[in-house]
């Protein structure tokens, strides 16, 4: 394993809800990016986000890891959850919510 997927896969299992992201919460940086911000802060998670911006390996390191072409990419307890489609399709379902709430994920709305 590469330092560039140990970091990812470091970063995956040591964070409950992890976003790799264009740019950073507070400066999302694609229209993909700031629409997963925009649910996960609604929904209330506490999450960190990863600037796949700020480092090319990284970039590119986290669709090789995921076998995922695109970003932005989000990891529940270890899990890819998908992009932005599905994480909006599921959000829209009440899913996301109640899957983030069936791996114990405090959110502040209830689905």
């Amino acid at each position: 394993m590469s330092g560039v997927q140990e970091f990812i896969s470091n970063e995956i299992k040591n964070n409950d809800v992890v976003l790799f992201m264009k740019g950073t919460p507070q400066f999302p940086q694609c229209g993909f990016s700031g629409q997963v911000v925009q649910i996960l802060d609604y929904i209330g998670v506490d999450y960190k986000g990863i600037n796949v911006l700020a480092d090319q390996e990284i970039r590119q390191g986290i669709k090789d890891y995921s076998n995922w072409p695109t970003i932005p990419q989000l990891y529940v307890k270890g899990e890819f959850i998908g992009g932005c489609d599905i994480v909006r399709e599921m959000f829209q379902a009440g899913e996301l919510q109640t899957h983030l709430q069936e791996k114990g994920i405090t959110t502040k709305g209830a689905a």
